[in-house]
């Protein structure tokens, strides 16, 4: 398969997989969208941290100074995953981190809203999980007015013609995910990005589901707010939020009063965070660099690393897609060719079926997905799956093989035994 810089990819699947212990163990993990296994080299950092800086930020003695410097690189090697093509990324002190992609985005609105005026607009999704939008619609008990861009039921996208007829001179910002941790397809960003931006308005994206697949070009997308997950991107359970600086100024102190003329991201980190966490997610970045060394150019091993996952993930994609689609008992919800657009995030629904019967089933073979509105209940109600307890969903990542899935499709098989295939 070729990859977007044009050569052909084998990832070193035996090197990968030695870097997540929880791999050695005898289940397939396939609830990757729900939280990735985390690289062992992010345990190491976060058992270092524990150990050897046992201490608060601010003071002058050695361990503590020692400490803030470790936080900073690992806070600059985070924003530079967010390297665009151009080679410009955000800075560090444009990065906020949390413990959630959730928590985040709620801090954001908090801290927004002495910027909004009873009638400004705000417009959310349906398809989105809920981080990205409950705490845009609770602005409505300051007087914002909330509209919401619907999925298309012919398309099951974001059709930027129905957001352009949402827009005004009173919207103020547009909500939207990266990709569907439920479709499984990328959005256009950066043509969104361009539309809102000609109204006068921001824009947040939810990256959650695509951070782990595909590069982070922040910058090139010309977004103003993007987050996700790093427990989603093989690293602990934190979070971070990139920001363009002159935005973050603008944003009220959501921390300390007095505190009140810090900047960020000191401002909208209250009570800071779990610092060995941040230390941590540090392994990310490093890992992604030593995949891309193994696999491409050292010039440019991140670009040379997603090319790899991309090639890896598309062959998985395509197998399920293949299987799912030749059975007429099954109903994929979301679509149904390997494309760049598609994701390994892949949810169905099974004729007759509840999908809550479907992975215990999976359970004997010791094969774990997962089923339900995965947060996005908006979504199951438009899709009308509701009553079908909302979708079986299986998620990848380049770390399963093809092997793994091979024994997804047998238990899939004896699952749903007895229908139509």
């Amino acid at each position: 398969m070729t990859t977007t810089s044009g050569h052909e990819t084998k990832l070193p699947t035996a090197w990968v997989r030695d870097a997540f212990p929880a791999l050695a163990g005898d289940w397939v993990l396939m609830d990757n969208a729900g939280g990735s296994a985390p690289l062992g080299s992010a345990i190491d950092r976060i058992s270092e941290y524990m150990r050897r800086w046992p201490v608060q930020l601010g003071a002058t003695y050695q361990p503590s100074a020692a400490a803030a410097a470790l936080l900073d690189q690992s806070r600059q090697a985070l924003a530079d995953l967010m390297t665009g093509a151009d080679g410009v990324a955000p800075d560090a002190d444009e990065l906020i981190v949390g413990s959630s992609t959730t928590m985040l985005i709620a801090n954001l609105a908090r801290a927004m809203t002495s910027q909004l005026e009873p009638g400004d607009e705000v417009i959310v999704t349906d398809t989105d999980h809920e981080a990205n939008i409950t705490p845009w619609r609770r602005l409505d008990a300051h007087g914002v007015v909330v509209r919401t861009w619907h999925m298309n039921l012919d398309s099951r996208r974001l059709e930027i013609d129905d957001l352009q007829a949402l827009l005004t001179d009173r919207t103020r910002l547009v909500a939207f995910t990266h990709a569907s941790n439920l479709l499984g397809e990328a959005t256009p960003v950066a043509e969104i990005s361009r539309l809102v931006h000609a109204h006068g308005a921001r824009v947040c994206v939810d990256g959650v589901a695509y951070a782990p697949h595909r590069p982070l070009r922040v910058r090139d997308w010309d977004v103003d707010y993007y987050v996700f997950s790093l427990y989603k991107v093989y690293g602990p359970h934190c979070a971070v939020m990139a920001g363009r600086r002159e935005l973050l100024a603008r944003l009220d102190n959501i921390n300390h009063q007095f505190m009140d003329n810090a900047s960020a991201p000191g401002k909208l980190e209250p009570g800071a965070f779990p610092y060995e966490l941040l230390y941590g997610a540090g392994a990310v970045p490093e890992y992604l660099h030593a995949l891309g060394r193994r696999t491409g150019s050292a010039d440019d091993p991140m670009t040379a690393a997603y090319d790899a996952i991309a090639d890896q993930e598309q062959r998985l994609t395509a197998t399920l897609l293949d299987y799912l689609g030749s059975r007429r008992d099954v109903r994929i919800i979301g679509g149904n060719t390997a494309d760049e657009r598609r994701l390994p995030t892949i949810s169905f629904v099974v004729e007759g079926r509840a999908s809550s019967e479907i992975p215990p089933l999976c359970e004997p073979a010791r094969v774990g997905i997962r089923w339900g509105h995965f947060y996005a209940p908006r979504l199951v109600e438009r899709l009308g799956l509701a009553e079908l307890d909302g979708v079986v969903r299986v998620s990848m990542v380049h770390y399963n093989t093809e092997e793994e899935l091979a024994r997804l499709i047998s238990a899939l098989d004896l699952a749903l035994a007895g229908h139509a295939a």
